[in-house]
């Protein structure tokens, strides 16, 4: 017998509210409206806030607030006589479903960008109003040339979607705690050593830190800022040297941060940032060029500092996960492992049962996680699609998006966790009932491209852009493919999607050790099923016998099942079955002593060996 997710009352870590379906034209038109009072033609609005982040509070959800698009990536141009959404490829689904398509253009980033539709659609002498914390030096570089290009011009104005948004939420003001040294791995002082001389190394004498991610890592603390990752906003000024100064939004800061930190760094409110930034006259100053504002280049330059653009030297050096770092990743998916296979043999009985919603499967998911101990918040809001909803790569399911489970369809649940020591991410594709056999053959292409990566062997300093391809090619001889990238990189109880590493046609940045991304090919048939198969990986050393240079690989990290019944075993090479049954050996042996009964029978069949 299949326990139940555990019932006990709780405040959940998601809502399944509509955030505003097809908003109408009376938000647009209100922007219309304070366009003309400001004296400007047009308006921005980027999905981000004054950090440039892909996760924001809830009072700077301003594209949400004023088209309806919830995605995680996007941009709108509102001019005076014209309107456009700009999205990736992950929301060319989701943007029509959720905005008025009769008001905005929805235009597919891989055809043209925000600047080149502003470059076709800005007349002569126009101006085009832009916040100036919610854009980069380098992205207003590139508006300014193709506004000039145009015959128009730029000009600063404060945010104009705040001054018609009617009962935005406040700031947030989250507690702001002490990330432990032992899962850390690095004390505040060794870390802020490597940074200054990094500083040292770039001429530069001072650093602004812009990104809370950053933040967070430098000084050892986490937040609740931000929905599902522990983030505290703020900025940090961090001289090459002299005491550390931290300018935090929330005011609750744990007396255990406030005293850890004092021999380093003195915490400050917010407001006391401009004061901050004044002080560094005749500094050179690095802003980190993906997160710093231009506001904070023209606040320092307006003190008599130089700024000088580039990259935040903390990027890179959070990414790369230390021995503690690692050993907690490892923990926690093996917590979560657990967590997520109990959820699927009770998904395989509820969805035989009938009844079963893709809401009723996200709380059961987070109640078993619950359960299972040290979930702090789920890494992002659960993608929980059945049938044609899967195949929005980033669906959220809302209470008048409820779909039911059916038979003959697939579900796809795409999901992770926060725990102290690591932060998850896995998705699964499941088949209800009896699959097709198109269904089949793209679940296993997608499976061998996953595998394919898995497996993957490359020499030190290989890109990610490099590896891309392996996951792609099975698709690529049926002439298939998938419109994201094939992997993300992960945070240590940080952010679900971090940066600088990621596994796509566009990475560039090279794999090194410590590294750790997820591995998720995939494939949508466009109203009809979705299919994403997808596990975090730990880039590593590869020892290679009578090898002549230092090769890498991967450590698979996620323990779950797949399903063998949407396997067309004919598809597979001897190689990747041996794979897939040495897999399921290790997540069947990994996950049993902490299973019950019914859930430890269930993974027995899911990971017994692969038929013929």
């Amino acid at each position: 017998m299949i326990e139940p997710p555990p019932s006990r009352p709780r405040q959940r870590f998601q809502t399944f509210d509509d955030p505003g379906h097809r908003k109408g034209p009376e938000r647009i038109e209100a922007l219309r409206a304070a366009l003309r009072e400001t004296g400007v033609d047009g308006f921005v609005v980027p999905r981000a806030d004054e950090h440039q982040s892909e996760y924001v509070p809830a009072d700077a959800e301003r594209l949400a607030w004023l088209t309806g698009f919830t995605g995680s990536a996007g941009t709108a141009v509102i001019l005076s006589e014209a309107a456009a959404l700009v999205v990736d490829g992950r929301y060319t689904l989701q943007a029509p479903e959720q905005v008025d398509t009769g008001i905005l253009a929805i235009v597919p980033l891989a055809e043209t960008t925000p600047e080149a539709w502003i470059g076709a659609n800005l007349k002569r002498d126009q101006v085009l109003g832009y916040d100036p914390w919610l854009h980069t030096p380098d992205g207003l570089a590139r508006l300014e040339r193709v506004a000039t290009k145009a015959g128009g011009a730029l000009r600063a104005v404060p945010n104009l979607v705040d001054a018609v948004w009617a009962g935005r939420p406040k700031p947030p003001a989250g507690r702001v705690i002490r990330h432990p040294d032992a899962l850390a791995g690095e004390t505040v002082a060794d870390k802020l050593a490597r940074v200054r001389d990094s500083l040292t190394e770039a001429g530069c004498d001072a650093l602004v830190i812009s990104d809370p991610h950053n933040l967070a890592w430098a000084f050892n603390l986490r937040g609740a800022d931000v929905g599902h990752t522990p983030l505290a906003l703020g900025y940090a000024i961090l001289p090459r040297e002299g005491q550390a100064r931290l300018f935090l939004a929330s005011p609750a800061v744990d007396p255990d941060l406030r005293a850890a930190l004092a021999p380093v760094a003195e915490i400050l409110p917010r407001a006391e940032l401009e004061d901050g930034l004044a002080s560094l006259s005749g500094a050179r100053v690095r802003l980190d060029a993906a997160t710093g504002a231009v506001a904070l280049k023209e606040r320092i330059e307006s003190a008599g500092g130089t700024v000088d653009v580039g990259k935040d030297p903390i990027t890179a050096m959070k990414a790369l996960k230390n021995a503690a770092e690692i050993a907690g990743a490892r923990a926690a998916h093996q917590r979560d492992g657990a967590s997520v296979v109990r959820f699927l043999a009770w998904l395989d009985a509820a969805s035989t049962a009938g009844g079963l919603t893709e809401i009723a499967a996200v709380e059961a998911l987070e109640d078993f996680r619950a359960a299972g101990g040290d979930l702090r918040d789920v890494s992002f809001p659960t993608i929980s699609g059945s049938g044609p909803n899967g195949a929005i790569v980033h669906y959220r399911v809302t209470r008048a998006s409820d779909r039911a489970v059916r038979p003959g369809e697939l579900f796809l649940i795409d999901s992770g966790a926060q725990y102290p020591d690591g932060t998850t991410d896995i998705t699964r594709t499941v088949a209800v009932g009896a699959p097709s056999a198109a269904m089949r053959d793209r679940f296993t292409r997608v499976l061998k491209g996953h595998i394919a990566i898995a497996r993957a062997v490359f020499p030190n300093k290989t890109t990610g852009a490099q590896i891309d391809a392996f996951a792609r090619a099975p698709l690529w001889q049926a002439g298939l493919d998938f419109d994201h990238g094939t992997g993300h990189g992960v945070g240590a109880f940080l952010s679900v999607h971090e940066g600088p590493q990621r596994i796509a046609k566009t990475g560039t940045v090279a794999l090194e050790p410590g590294m750790i991304l997820s591995n998720e090919p995939g494939y949508y048939a466009a109203g009809a099923y979705g299919i994403r198969i997808e596990n975090l990986v730990l880039v590593e050393t590869r020892a290679i016998a009578d090898g002549e240079r230092p090769m890498l690989g991967f450590e698979t990290l996620t323990l779950a099942p797949y399903d063998r019944n949407l396997i067309q075993t004919e598809l597979l090479e001897p190689g990747e079955r041996a794979w897939i049954d040495a897999y399921h050996v290790w997540v069947r042996e990994a996950l049993s002593p902490e299973l019950d009964a019914g859930a430890r029978d269930w993974l027995a069949r899911a990971t017994a060996p692969l038929p013929g």
